[in-house]
């Protein structure tokens, strides 16, 4: 299969779990509706990037992601993208969007390309933090727009080959969104998923992906009856948590619809003082 066939039929999966999701989950229905019609969106995008001919070379040479984006193809697009959010969103976003339908094509793209340099990039690390004019609305704005984009530039990235475990995504520097549990033997082996690109990378079980603590009564896991595939992965040395699709326990889940899903391990996070790596699309 074709890696172009393969991305779409990948977004197909998302909406179709989001949507057999809803009807499991109701409260959180609303949310699911609300990102199927974004994934819709990006289908769309991510396919008119993979059929022109023209789209400038994305990558430079020393294969950094974050290289100029193309606004030639990027900015005829926003517009509907915007459509999409006005006609699907809660009130605050959808207000949001209209006022920034309302501005113009520079002020637009001081947006994406300030979200595209430093989206995803831990400030507590030593990243430099976004604007402080560009809000957490303005930034979704960037965010669920450009993902398609961020997705596409990294397929035509290699993986890099790797000599140890990178807390960052190896082609974009930015924080895992997710982690993820796949088969392999008689287990399941680890993996960081990008909250920016998309990437995947292999990461030890027994690591927090955030301080690098190792000891193990320091990373205790949480497991609710009402989500049993997930696990919320906290670290008490650093407060901070990832929540990992466990695969081997569901096979039909979608990593990043089954993260949208599950809103109850949100609020309980937030009660017990773990702070999420990296927020999901909805900032949960």
């Amino acid at each position: 299969m074709k890696p172009r066939q393969k991305k779409l039929l990948e977004y197909d999966s998302r909406m179709e779990r989001a949507a057999e999701l809803a009807v499991r989950y109701p409260f959180a229905r609303g949310p699911l509706a609300f990102y199927e019609e974004i994934v819709r969106f990006q289908k769309g995008l991510y396919s008119v990037l993979a059929q022109r001919q023209d789209l400038q070379a994305v990558a430079t040479a020393d294969r950094n992601l974050r290289s100029e984006l193309d606004f030639g193809v990027l900015l005829p697009e926003y517009p509907r993208f915007l459509v999409v959010v006005e006609r699907s969103a809660p009130r605050p976003l959808a207000a949001a969007a209209t006022k920034v339908s309302r501005q113009s094509s520079p002020a637009w793209m001081a947006l994406l390309n300030s979200y595209w340099t430093h989206g995803g990039k831990d400030p507590e690390s030593g990243g430099v933090p976004p604007p402080r004019e560009i809000n957490a609305l303005q930034e979704f704005l960037a965010r669920g727009f450009l993902l398609a984009y961020a997705e596409y530039v990294s397929g035509r990235i290699s993986g890099p080959k790797l000599d140890a475990t990178p807390y960052l995504c190896p082609k974009c520097d930015s924080l895992p969104l997710l982690g993820v549990l796949r088969p392999e033997g008689d287990g399941g082996k680890r993996w960081l998923h990008c909250g920016f690109c998309g990437y995947e990378w292999a990461f030890r079980r027994i690591l927090c992906p955030s301080c690098g603590e190792e000891r193990e009564d320091k990373l205790p896991v949480y497991v609710a009856e009402q989500f049993p595939h997930i696990r919320v992965e906290a670290c008490d040395t650093c407060m901070r948590h990832l929540r990992t699709i466990d695969l081997t326990k569901d096979g039909n889940a979608v990593p990043e619809a089954d993260d949208l899903a599950a809103i109850p391990l949100t609020l309980w996070a937030q009660e017990f003082g773990y702070k999420r790596i990296f927020p999901n699309l909805l900032g949960a």
